[in-house]
């Protein structure tokens, strides 16, 4: 699956999840959702994206869960 899709569905999932009032659970939200959903080979390609790219175009929720995940790139 090529990055620019991994981005696109992860801020779809953030969009999702923002809404939330609680700011804490939105991340979580969107860091178990990658976690259940998600093979570890894409959260690694997109854990690498972001550190690479400084999460250029990730949604700032996206950013924080996959920074704070521990999936190591």
């Amino acid at each position: 699956m090529s990055t620019a899709n991994l981005v696109k569905m992860a801020n779809q999932i953030a969009n999702y999840f923002a809404s939330q009032a609680d700011h804490e659970q939105a991340v979580l939200g969107v860091r178990n959702h990658l976690q259940m959903f998600w093979a570890p080979s894409m959260r690694k390609e997109l854990l690498a994206w972001q550190i690479e790219h400084h999460g250029a175009d990730l949604h700032p929720l996206a950013q924080e869960a996959v920074s704070g995940a521990g999936w190591g790139a």
